[in-house]
């Protein structure tokens, strides 16, 4: 039987930790869309999940040789979303990490990091663009780009508080700790 469960997540830890709390109570992950999860019955704690931001599109030479080689260890590639994959392996096969070392972790968080930029930077130039446009624009008629330019600084904020400082923490705690380890 399907089960669908629309969720939005900003961190792919949180996320993880959603799938295998899922995969405990014997769901097991079937398709991704934008917040759609689709799920269907599988003996309790069958699967480990593990997400990942690509360097490439999933149909970029590189990722499907990464792919490939993922599929060799034993995971399995469920689903996929732009550049994010979801990888599931067998919980009798033993532990299943995707990241064997600090310097591959970092490399993730920083493509990670890169994408949130992107977004940010996108929202800050359609705020900024909106904002000139509405000074130009709004003399007697109701300032609707002042509005949207306010919207985009606001979705900007956010994403810094919630998504790029604390993703930038992460990153200095693995610095550190790969300095530790030197």
């Amino acid at each position: 039987m399907k089960h669908v469960i629309r969720k939005l997540f900003y961190d792919f830890e949180k996320e993880e930790k959603f799938l295998n709390k899922m995969s405990a109570n014997g769901l097991a992950l079937i398709e991704y869309s934008w917040g759609r999860y689709v799920f269907g019955d599988a003996p309790k704690g069958e699967y480990t999940y593990r997400l990942e931001l690509l360097e490439q599109p999933i149909n970029h030479q590189e990722s499907q040789n990464y792919i490939e080689f993922m599929e060799e260890t034993g995971a399995e590639l469920v689903t996929s979303y732009n550049r994010w994959v979801y990888f599931r392996k067998k919980e009798a096969e033993g532990e299943f990490t995707i990241y064997s070392d600090i310097d591959s972790k970092l490399q993730h968080y920083k493509r990670i990091m890169v994408l949130f930029l992107a977004v940010a930077g996108f929202n800050l130039f359609i705020g900024f663009l909106n904002l000139h446009l509405g000074n130009m624009a709004s003399i007697g008629k109701p300032p609707i780009n002042t509005y949207v330019s306010l919207l985009s600084f606001t979705i900007t904020a956010l994403m810094l508080i919630f998504l790029i400082l604390p993703l930038t923490q992460k990153i200095t705690a693995l610095k550190t700790e790969k300095g530790i380890h030197e």
